[in-house]
């Protein structure tokens, strides 16, 4: 059994001045949605053993608060540029060259690619709430943790994961309610 933990970056700052996407940091709000994401996922004992990312500035800026809060600082992010505005097939193939060794992953990375990933990964089914909310809008800072029974991640495939948690940064704190999405 597997675990893959997907976050997409924390909202960025569409008044910064950068002259490449790649280079968008986060505004104060998305400080504040990944501050309450990291504290989450510790609160929940959620384990992470490693982490792929992209080295987009938006991704990095959220995983510099993020890890703390969540205390995994320790561990560092594995950059793969794949990630920057990846498809979800694009996905898949990154995650499935994660190996057999990380059995908690966590992917940190951007939409549409995130949100179509966690669509494909997991089937349709009646009842399962998380995965209508996923399809409505997976907003930034939101979390999803999908559960995988595989043994080695080059396994991963479509429609076999299951959604056991998602969680978005209005959920923890109104305030930061679809303004912050």
């Amino acid at each position: 059994m597997k675990t893959l933990t997907i976050l997409r970056h924390a909202k960025s700052g569409w008044d910064a001045p950068v002259e490449r996407d790649f280079d968008r940091p986060i505004n104060a709000r998305g400080k504040r949605g990944a501050d309450l994401i990291g504290q989450y996922l510790k609160r929940q004992g959620f384990p992470v053993d490693r982490i792929i990312a992209s080295p987009a500035v938006r991704v990095t800026e959220t995983l510099d608060i993020f890890q703390p809060a969540a205390n995994l600082d320790a561990l560092e992010p594995h950059w793969d540029r794949r990630i920057y505005l990846a498809s979800a097939a694009t996905l898949i193939d990154t995650i499935r060259d994660t190996g057999r060794d990380a059995q908690h992953l966590l992917i940190a990375g951007h939409n549409p690619g995130l949100e179509d990933l966690i669509l494909e990964l997991v089937p349709e089914s009646d009842g399962d709430e998380l995965r209508a909310e996923v399809e409505k809008k997976l907003p930034t800072s939101a979390m999803a943790r999908l559960e995988i029974d595989i043994a080695d991640w080059h396994d991963l495939d479509t429609r076999q994961a299951r959604i056991v948690n998602f969680i978005r940064p209005r959920d923890l704190d109104p305030a930061l309610g679809p303004a912050m999405d």
